[in-house]
């Protein structure tokens, strides 16, 4: 059975999910990250001059690589560059920060997966409670003015009266486009595939505090929580430190289903520092989890790990790496969000319209990637202006084909073939995702 697009009806319904919302006491509760990204404008010249300078070597890329020197700044970048890759790389020099923004023309955006979730919910009208860690007049003033909420130890309070005067947190951003074109020891090389790269000169995150006056909060007021929206693990690279505060997490967890079963908790992969991380986080946490959200790169890379070699262009391999994933950590489902399709795989959840849920994750994702911008509700509406992907749509119409005992669900993306934006794109996917977890009966 084809595909039937149900882009207009689920955008449609936002207006009435926005006023059950605002007139219900339900919560979305996001934590746990904030930061201020350094973008930097794509310039193939300067790049070129650097590859002239640094690199003398075919790109090359080890586990657990950081940056320390110029040298390897150039190495990392061409190596995600020539494979189309996305990811997240320690920067431990800060000269290095200062030479990128001497060379490169930069500007601020906001970072975090928790802190753009929150933020892009609020574009469309749902506003939550958000828990974040670069509280900087710089982030501040990119989250101020959109009804978010913090929990400070007066309780509920206007995400403003958080505002510090410590330095930002900095994560440097590299885009590169598709068809970009560059030129190692006589050898010229393609990007296959817009993407990009997140470089961290950060300490805190390393560490992630979390403030226990939010944990409290949604323990207490857990009925009150449609879903808890957890990231922000990926740059601890200390396994001491994830194993500590895994013990903590896990109890806070435990008493808030134990308040509130229906609570959906959903937790989003990044690219960890450290795999061994990750692995530890996930193990630890699986029997909480409801949701556990990822994209297609780090799938394959997760599975690789177990031996499990996925081709990224078969349903039927996918299907099996994600077979793989939730053998390994059995939470309800996971969620897997792609440049042509995101799908749901795993057992339904009652009351939850799955495939609402990535509709307008596509959708608020793909007004990002159209505009730069966390969409407002009738800038989404351009974005259903937009094709399917061809590759999604093939995808769906297989799986009417494959037999499975699973709960299923594909929607194809909203294609471009030259997004202007790359980043925050699956941040801003969990906020539309997030819609549907919105209970209004």
């Amino acid at each position: 059975m084809d595909y039937k697009d149900k882009y207009s009806e689920y955008y449609q319904q936002i207006p009435s999910d926005i006023t059950n919302y605002k007139g219900n006491a339900g919560k979305i509760a996001i934590g746990y990250t904030s930061d201020l990204d350094v973008v930097v404008k794509w310039d193939t010249k300067i790049f070129a001059e650097l590859i002239d300078i640094y690199l003398k070597q075919t790109p090359f890329l080890q586990d657990n690589d950081s940056i320390d020197s110029m040298e390897a700044l150039v190495r990392i970048v061409s190596y995600y560059m020539i494979h189309g890759l996305g990811g997240e790389v320690n920067l431990s020099n800060f000269d290095v920060c200062m030479d990128i923004e001497k060379r490169f023309e930069t500007e601020f955006a906001l970072g975090g997966t928790g802190a753009q979730s929150a933020v892009a919910l609020a574009a469309v009208g749902f506003n939550s409670i958000v828990h974040i860690t670069d509280m900087s007049k710089e982030v501040i003033r990119l989250m101020d003015g959109k009804g978010l909420k913090i929990i400070t130890k007066d309780g509920v309070t206007p995400i403003i009266e958080g505002v510090t005067s410590e330095l930002p947190v900095r994560h440097i951003i590299f885009q590169y486009p598709k068809g970009e074109k560059i030129l190692i020891n006589g050898v010229e090389y393609e990007t296959p595939v817009s993407n990009r790269l997140i470089i961290d000169y950060d300490q805190i995150h390393k560490y992630m505090p979390i403030e226990i006056d939010f944990l409290n909060y949604c323990e207490i007021n857990a009925k009150s929580l449609y879903a808890y929206s957890i990231s922000g693990f990926n740059a601890i690279v200390d396994t001491n430190i994830i194993k500590n505060k895994l013990d903590d997490l896990a109890a806070h967890y435990s008493r808030l289903k134990k308040n509130n079963p229906n609570c959906i908790i959903y937790l989003e992969d990044a690219h960890y520092l450290n795999p061994e991380v990750k692995e530890l986080l996930f193990t630890g946490l699986a029997r909480y989890i409801d949701i556990l959200g990822m994209n297609e790169e780090e799938l394959i890379e997760q599975t690789r790990r177990y031996g499990h070699s996925i081709d990224k262009n078969s349903l039927s391999s996918v299907l099996a790496g994600l077979a793989v994933m939730l053998a390994k950590y059995p939470v309800k489902g996971i969620v897997m969000h792609t440049k042509d399709y995101s799908m749901y795989y795993g057992s339904g959840i009652k009351g939850i319209n799955i495939e609402k849920g990535l509709t307008l994750g596509n959708l608020m994702s793909g007004t990002r990637a159209k505009t730069g911008r966390y969409g407002s509700y009738l800038e989404c509406e351009d974005t259903l202006e937009l094709p399917l992907s061809e590759v999604g749509i093939s995808f769906a119409k297989q799986l009417s084909e494959i037999d499975t005992d699973k709960c299923v669900h594909i929607v194809p993306s909203k294609y471009m073939e030259h997004p202007k934006y790359t980043i925050g794109l699956g941040d801003t996917f969990v906020a539309g995702f997030l819609i549907s977890l919105i209970k209004t009966e």
